[in-house]
């Protein structure tokens, strides 16, 4: 008869080892789910206990507002106001909240904690040969980091997370700003379920033993949906997870060979470009001109420069909204391979708009994108904590590349002159960014506190955050956070990786500047845009490959002679920077374009 298979089971949070509940619900459903496909397999479990680890600071209010406002400001719950039914009171906020949000934070910030944490876990896994590991919730955050550190302790077994908190950006901070593979684990499953309102994330990780599971569930009467055993029993784990669990599926190591051996025959493409522009805002005062025409000429230089056309995909105007861009900003960055190139371009509307704590206060500013649906709500903006989730856990050897051409400290459009690329906020949120000053009698703006103020007087602080110290600037997020947290690069050791994947950032101006319009003749056109291409085909031209230094630094100049007040900014990793652009076409098709019969006109004001 076959041995019993042994599973250790990890609770979350709410002082699971006083639930009485706990041992017999979960039994029942693992049980249960296991034997719906080897009926007689006998199934022994274990239950870790570690709340008694806790008891040593009970959690008081004062440490729910923190640890509740810090997640908030983690951009997971765009939908936090539905889920509290408009309460901002924190004694208003469902208890499991309060104390996930408490004991994550409790987790987070105590090194001791962690550590007892692991080695309790690790001791566990010694006494027996467990077959897998469930950790639910806060269960799975000290036992992923336990495994990262400590990959023979899952080697061969199967890891199941559910309604697990590993991917939420401010968790992953603590990790150092990114999410490795557990490479020596058998199988790690990732249950999610996006109506899940207990901070949980997806986990972007491409490996051949990883699988996120989607267990979207809405359990009636329960506002949270983060029941462990709904996820247990739900029927895509029951397809993905019990049968090889129960020994009904093939292998998971011959799985994993046989995945590996397709995407090595399969011919992955290794280039993508997603190209955005926005004329037609639905205000008229916002309009631009250039946008579409920046769309089409960008398009044009990067066929030049090798990409095909099927690798390139565009949305304009009115398809633009929230969702059509971050669609294909998954199409983008979703699922990329190792070497692979990706480039972003976007041309419109750019605005910081004013964030809330857990008490409906602006405290912070967010930089972001101004989709066609805009409404300066973070439902309907392209915020950098979305774009973070996007990039950070590429691969490391991947060349994203992100070039926008927009203000981000907003503006207005002024008729008679070069048209701003930037739009002021409506008066009901202006106020929230607004001071008064009763000793002059006028409205002043705001200083505004920032999880980075420890960055103020660094070369770093003016290098991410720009003077305005806004919280979060477009493509520095989480490189931000990890100069900011002084144990980042321990953990970054500690768990054997080089942190958070950095992109390659081409604004077209300055925070304080504005990004304007040019007219090439009777065709209008970003002038960031403008210049950049001219370079980009001048260089090519001559039969060199220029670097994205060499870019700005042309584009720059062309700008100046012009007297633009724009001046182009870059920041990225030094090594790519300095590099070739990776989209260059073949030498061959570069001596072809050096012989073609050259514009008679360098970049101007007029037309011919």
């Amino acid at each position: 008869m076959a041995e019993p298979l042994s599973i250790l089971c990890i609770h979350g949070v709410a002082h699971g080892d006083a639930d009485a509940a706990l041992v017999p619900t979960w039994t029942g459903a693992i049980v249960a789910d296991i034997q719906r496909w080897q009926p007689e397999r006998e199934v022994a479990l274990d239950f870790l206990r570690y709340d008694d680890l806790f008891d040593h600071a009970p959690l008081n209010l004062a440490v729910y507002g923190e640890a509740f406002g810090r997640l908030m400001a983690s951009g997971v719950l765009h939908g936090i106001g539905d889920l509290l039914g408009g309460a901002r009171a924190l004694s208003d906020v469902p208890d499991v909240i309060r104390w996930t949000a408490g004991m994550i934070a409790q987790w987070a910030a105590e090194d001791p904690l962690r550590d007892a944490l692991r080695k309790r876990l690790l001791a566990k896994m010694k006494e027996k040969d467990y077959v897998a590991v469930f950790a639910h919730s806060l269960g799975s955050l000290f036992s992923y980091d336990a495994f990262a550190r400590e990959p023979d302790a899952i080697a061969d077994r199967i890891y199941v997370t559910l309604g697990s908190q590993v991917g939420n950006p401010f968790v992953r901070d603590c990790f150092a700003g990114r999410i490795v593979p557990l490479a020596s684990a058998r199988m790690w499953y990732h249950l999610y379920n996006q109506d899940d309102h207990v901070f949980t994330c997806p986990i972007r990780l491409d490996a051949p033993n990883f699988a996120q599971v989607d267990t979207t569930f809405d359990k009636p009467d329960d506002a949270l949906n983060h029941d462990p055993v709904w996820y247990l029993d739900h029927a895509n784990t029951q397809a993905r997870v019990w049968p090889e669990l129960a020994g009904a599926a093939r292998p998971a190591r011959m799985m994993q060979r046989a995945i590996a051996k397709t995407r090595s025959v399969a011919k992955r493409p290794d280039r993508r470009a997603l190209l955005v522009g926005i004329n037609d805002y639905p205000d008229a005062a916002n309009r631009l001109e250039g946008c579409v025409n920046d769309v089409f000429l960008m398009s044009a230089v990067l066929q030049e420069c090798g990409l095909a056309a099927e690798e390139i995909r565009v949305v304009l105007d009115s398809r633009a909204t929230t969702a059509g861009i971050m669609d294909r900003l998954h199409w983008l960055l979703d699922d990329v391979p190792e070497g692979a190139e990706r480039v972003l371009f976007y041309s419109g509307h750019g605005a910081q708009i004013p964030s809330l704590d857990v008490k409906g206060e602006v405290d912070h500013m967010d930089e972001c994108l101004v989709p066609y649906d805009f409404d300066w709500s973070p439902a309907h903006a392209i915020r950098d904590k979305q774009f973070v989730e996007l990039y950070s856990q590429l691969p490391y050897d991947t060349r994203f590349v992100a070039i926008f051409d927009c203000c981000h400290s907003g503006g207005l459009a002024r008729d008679g002159g070069p048209r701003i690329r930037g739009i002021n906020p409506p008066d009901d949120v202006r106020h929230g960014m607004l001071r008064w000053n009763p000793e002059i009698g006028m409205w002043q703006q705001r200083e505004l506190p920032t999880p980075n103020a420890s960055l103020a007087a660094s070369a770093a602080g003016d290098a991410y955050l720009g003077k305005g110290r806004a919280t979060f600037r477009l493509g520095r997020g989480v490189t931000l956070r990890g100069l900011a947290n002084r144990t980042y690069d321990r953990e970054r050791r500690a768990l054997g990786h080089m942190g958070p994947y950095m992109p390659i950032v081409l604004e077209a101006c300055r925070e304080a500047q504005y990004s304007y319009e040019y007219r090439d003749g009777a065709a209008s056109y970003g002038a960031f845009t403008f210049a950049l291409a001219r370079s980009l085909r001048d260089t090519r031209a001559l039969g060199r490959d220029p670097s994205f230094v060499d870019l700005k630094r042309l584009a720059a100049e062309k700008l100046a002679a012009l007297r633009y007040n724009q001046d182009p900014c870059l920041v990225g990793p030094k090594s790519q920077i300095r590099a070739p652009i990776p989209w260059q076409a073949p030498r061959r098709a570069a001596r072809n374009d050096a012989a073609r019969p050259k514009r008679r006109h360098p970049i101007r004001t007029g037309g011919d």
